[in-house]
């Protein structure tokens, strides 16, 4: 039961707060949005903070589980790397899609909330090393990690703001350049 409670109370809060915000929702929306007593809500979470940092930790887990599934469909490690920015593309299209969950997060909360400042560094952190590993099975230099990260990070934040997946293929772009003046610096 615990379970499936669990689930009910963070379908409903992720959906709350990535459509709207984590501060424009309140624990009674929540509440109602799951079907749990508040007395349930508060049993499986203490407070509102403890439910922001296990939505976003439940996300992290989906979001780089999902990225991780459509690279491995790309056979060539040069092709991983920019598989990569095929998958941004294919998110920034879906209904609803409203920017990254942890750069929203942060930008509301991030200065006030170490719980959501440590979940979206977390998060990032995690990106940054796939990312590199990509590289680094491409036997492309180092440097070329970062590069890429800013680069989908950028994609992600002009997406979200400009409500379109071009940012994916304009980022796609510009990596396929990198990777390939990556060959020189081998």
């Amino acid at each position: 039961m615990d379970d499936d409670a669990r689930t009910r109370l963070l379908d409903a809060a992720e959906a709350l707060f990535y459509a709207r915000g984590i501060q424009a929702v309140g624990m009674d929306e929540i509440r109602a949005g799951s079907g749990l007593s508040l007395k349930r809500v508060y049993g499986l979470y203490p407070g509102k903070d403890a439910l922001v940092e296990a939505y976003l930790d439940r996300r992290d887990v989906r979001w780089r589980g999902r990225l991780a599934a459509a690279v491995e469909q790309a056979g060539d490690p040069d092709e991983r790397i920019l598989a990569v920015f095929d998958w941004l593309g294919s998110w920034f299209r879906e209904p609803g899609f409203r920017g990254c969950a942890w750069i929203n997060g942060h930008g509301e909360l991030g200065t006030v909330s170490e719980a959501v400042a440590r979940c979206t560094r977390a998060h990032k952190q995690a990106f940054a090393e796939y990312l590199a590993g990509l590289v680094a099975a491409a036997g492309r230099p180092a440097a070329l990690g970062p590069q890429l990260l800013l680069l989908a990070e950028g994609a992600m934040v002009t997406a979200g703001i400009f409500r379109t997946p071009e940012p994916a293929a304009q980022a796609r772009e510009a990596a396929a350049v990198l990777v390939g003046a990556s060959t020189f610096a081998r």
